[in-house]
Parts: C-alpha cells; sequence; structure tokens
C-alpha cells in the first residue's frame, strides 16, 4: 500500500486525508481525516476575490495540515482547489501560499475534473453491491458548486453548476451584511427558483433522471443524515452509507429553514461553521430529490477527498 495526503480545499471547508491506499483493489485505510472551515469563497460571489482574512484562514489550516502530513510521512501529496479559487481574480495569491506553506502547488481543478474525482470517491467502494442499483447519480453539494455524475462502473457524464451552500446563502439569505434569521418566503423562493435553473442547466448535460440510485456527498448532506437520526454528536460511522428518505429530508428542510440561528447551533450534530448555510444547502438537496424523483438519498462520508487519495496513490504507483 502506498501512504499518501489528499487536501481538498472548497469555497468552505478545507480537509486533509492521510490514508494507505491500494489502487489495485480499492482499498483505503484512513490515518487522519479532518475538516477546517476557513470559508476561502467569503464574498467570492460578489467581488470576484479572495479575501484576505479568508485567505490568512486557509493558510493557518495549511500549516496545521504541514506537520501532520510530515509526522505521518505520507510518499505523495496532492492539493486540489474547487470552486471559490477558479473564480477569483487574485487566485495566485492563494497558489503561492499554498506552496510556500506544504511545498506543493494547488490543483485548481475544472468542474469536470472536480465532478470525476467525486465519483471516484463516492462510488469505488460500492461496487458490486446488490441492494443498490446502478447507474448512480453522485452529487456533490460544496460551498460554492454542486457537482453531478452519472455512471456505474465509469462516469459517463458529469456537470458542476454553480448553486453551494454559501453561494446561495451570499446571494439570497444575505441582508445589510447579515443572513436573514429566519429567511422570508420571498427570500426562499428565489433561491429556490435559482435552484431550479442550475439544475435545469445541468440536465442538459447529465442525465439526471436516468440515475437508479442517488448518492450525497459533503457536509450539507452528511449533515442533513444527522439530524435525520437524531445523532447526539456528528458520528461518521453512523452517517455513512445511511439513508434518508424523501419526506424526512423535505420535513428538515422546512425546519431549517424556519429557524432561528440559535436553534440551528442548538442541533447536537451541528457544526459551527454550517449554521448559516445549512438551510441553503439543504434546500439543494431537496430540489435535487424533487428533480430526479429520488425517494431517498445514500450518504457517503467518502467523496472528492477520497477521490484524490485513489489518483495520488496512483500516481505514486506508476511513479516507481
Amino acid at each position: 500500500m502506498t501512504r499518501v495526503a489528499a487536501v481538498d480545499c472548497g469555497t468552505n471547508s478545507i480537509r486533509l486525508l492521510v490514508a494507505d491506499v491500494d489502487p489495485a483493489t480499492g482499498q483505503l485505510v484512513d490515518l487522519d481525516r479532518r475538516m477546517t472551515i476557513v470559508r476561502l469563497g467569503q464574498g467570492v460571489d460578489k467581488t470576484g476575490r479572495l479575501a484576505p482574512e479568508a485567505l490568512e484562514r486557509t493558510f493557518a489550516a495549511c500549516r496545521d495540515y504541514a506537520a501532520i502530513i510530515k509526522e505521518l510521512g505520507a510518499e505523495r501529496l496532492r492539493f486540489v482547489a474547487t470552486s471559490a479559487s477558479r473564480d477569483a481574480s487574485n487566485r495566485d495569491d492563494f497558489v503561492r501560499g499554498v506552496l510556500d506553506i506544504l511545498g506543493v502547488e494547488p490543483e485548481v481543478v475544472t468542474g469536470d475534473e472536480e465532478a470525476e474525482l467525486s465519483f471516484t470517491g463516492a462510488t469505488r467502494e460500492l461496487t458490486g453491491r446488490d441492494d443498490l442499483a446502478t447507474p448512480y447519480l453522485v452529487v456533490d453539494i460544496g460551498g460554492g458548486s454542486t457537482e453531478f455524475v452519472v455512471g456505474d462502473d465509469a462516469v459517463r457524464a458529469g456537470r458542476s453548476v454553480n448553486i453551494g451552500c454559501v453561494r446561495m446563502t451570499e446571494r439570497h439569505l444575505v441582508r445589510d451584511g447579515k443572513v436573514t434569521d429566519p429567511p422570508t418566503p420571498d427570500q426562499i423562493t428565489a433561491m429556490r427558483a435559482d435552484i431550479e435553473a442550475a439544475l435545469e442547466l445541468a440536465e442538459e448535460t447529465v442525465p439526471l433522471r436516468e440515475a437508479r440510485t442517488l448518492v450525497g456527498l459533503a457536509g450539507s448532506v452528511t449533515t442533513v443524515s444527522a439530524i435525520a437520526q437524531d445523532l447526539p454528536a456528528y458520528d461518521t460511522e453512523a452517517i455513512h452509507h445511511s439513508r434518508v428518505s424523501y419526506d424526512r429530508v423535505r420535513e428538515i428542510t422546512e425546519s431549517l429553514l424556519r429557524s432561528t440561528h440559535a436553534e440551528r447551533a442548538a442541533i447536537p450534530s451541528m457544526h459551527p461553521g454550517r449554521v448559516d448555510v445549512i438551510g441553503a444547502g439543504a434546500l439543494v438537496l431537496l430540489s435535487i430529490m424533487e428533480r430526479v424523483g429520488a425517494s431517498e438519498v445514500v450518504v457517503s462520508e467518502h467523496d472528492i477527498l477520497d477521490g484524490i487519495a485513489f489518483k495520488a496513490a496512483e500516481e505514486a504507483e506508476a511513479g516507481k
């Protein structure tokens, strides 16, 4: 097995996975997996630039991750940056900072590349399961964008559209610099229309309705699962491969969009960094389920981060 480190830097969070990986068998053994909310995409939708304070939060997390990677002795590091850094006019500042700290340049991947990595990470361990029909539709609801990928053993089609939980919150639920608490019916209607327009765009490329199993990734989806299970704290093992019905997703989404900041923050499994954006993220998930007619979503804790690790291990093996 090859020991690799994978970093996924998105709009809302930056995550690290150090793992021993065997690309031939699809085996991946976690050594360290962690996430830090840094809000790299703070204000990018409005200004087109990465804010100085957002960059510093991200670089601080990179310094912490550099120490862990060194301690565990990863043979190869791959750093992938997604939506926020694609959109920013000053992304060179971000690239230089990461290179100085971690010694590698972040790969600012395209939406299609992001979709394929997400699909690989989410489905590598699902192959052959009799209880899950193919093709899969993998949806990765991030902070700035959502990736849609349809495939079975391989990707058939993928598309990234700009309906992440942070982007939707900043675009529709912020007034006078503050998140409306709770949002008004008009704000929710406008957000829903924006999401539906993006789904129309995704469906031009990806046959969403052909999917037999919906697989949901990332923090909005996993948090909805934690709420559905009424977990006393966030529990990765309980969440991974859990199933949440459409009716339950609808109930949770409606509840989140009616609730105040304090009520959402009091949910035991809620990460503090998701309190203001979880309503938008849940609405994206609900809208997708309605669009494709999914009766349930299979929730995966393995996603683009695992896909990055598999690719890093394959590259390391090829280079030996």
